[in-house]
């Protein structure tokens, strides 16, 4: 067993992060004792690592720790990616006091953007949710899983891209995927084993190029980019305007009697650049609380 601290540089919401987290049933979550056990795939090995808040949201300290006593700066340099515990929030917190969502980043500090697992899972788990409402979104990427994936020590590993591939779309159909969704994960992993998608390479690009290469994929559209750009990649600017929960919160900050149009919602964002993902995550916050 090792353990190592860390201690982020400004404010960061550790317990909004477990929340959020403890939305997919896959997750293993005890928000009273403050940790989420992460799977994290190396070379060779599957491995748990649990990360506990031991600090604060004003100050925050966080301990990683794992029986796997190899790679561990690999680990660790993982952990903190994932979590981003790099990122100044307080930089974000200053520069939003000068806009019309001061209030809100008030009332929510230190809200940090925590990256999905995996970019392989990442892909998959939205290419699942589009289009679906969360509830029956999360039963059916639960059921993918637990049938095709692994569990090591209480903690679910998504299926290997390889396992996905050799599916037939009729084994998905019977989890209560719809056609098109199961022709849409397997085709795309298919495409990943052949190295036709690269997503570690995709993933250094520039925002606009990550767009048109995923978007070329079928079954791929901007709303499932513009997550994957979001929850895999953790990337600062990025507003998915059409959102309905994003144009909900806005109708509601906004005292509107009908959701504002993707138009007017473009053109506003374009004053939280360079930092529209956190507004984004914020706005959402507001109307989940």
């Amino acid at each position: 067993m090792w353990k190592e601290y860390y201690h982020a540089p400004g404010m960061y919401d550790f317990d909004y992060s477990l929340r959020r987290l403890s939305m997919d049933p896959l997750i293993r979550i005890n928000s009273k004792e403050r940790w989420v056990d992460v799977p994290v795939r190396l070379e060779n090995d599957k491995v748990v690592v649990r990360v506990k808040a031991e600090g604060t949201t004003e100050k925050p300290v966080f301990s990683v720790m794992s029986d796997h006593d190899e790679n561990q700066d690999v680990i660790f340099e993982h952990i903190r990616n994932i979590f981003q515990w790099d990122k100044d929030l307080d930089e974000v917190h200053q520069f939003f006091q000068q806009s019309e969502l001061s209030m809100l980043f008030h009332q929510y500090q230190g809200t940090p953007i925590v990256r999905d697992f995996n970019l392989y899972d990442s892909l998959m788990k939205v290419i699942i949710h589009q289009q679906l409402n969360m509830k029956f979104a999360f039963t059916l990427s639960t059921r993918f899983v637990q049938k095709y994936g692994e569990e090591v020590d209480g903690s679910w590993f998504y299926p290997e891209p390889e396992t996905v591939a050799k599916l037939n779309y009729e084994d998905l159909r019977e989890l209560q995927f719809s056609q098109r969704k199961a022709e849409y994960v397997i085709d795309t992993s298919k495409k990943i084993v052949d190295g036709d998608l690269d997503l570690q390479e995709i993933s250094k690009l520039p925002t606009e190029d990550v767009m048109k290469r995923l978007g070329k994929v079928r079954g791929i559209g901007p709303w499932t980019v513009e997550n994957w750009l979001l929850f895999a990649l953790g990337r600062d600017d990025l507003f998915p305007a059409a959102d309905i929960g994003i144009q909900n919160a806005l109708k509601k900050w906004w005292q509107m009697d009908k959701k504002p149009s993707k138009d007017d919602v473009e053109k506003k964002a374009e004053e939280w650049t360079p930092y529209r993902s956190y507004a984004a995550l914020t706005l959402w916050r507001s109307i989940e609380d």
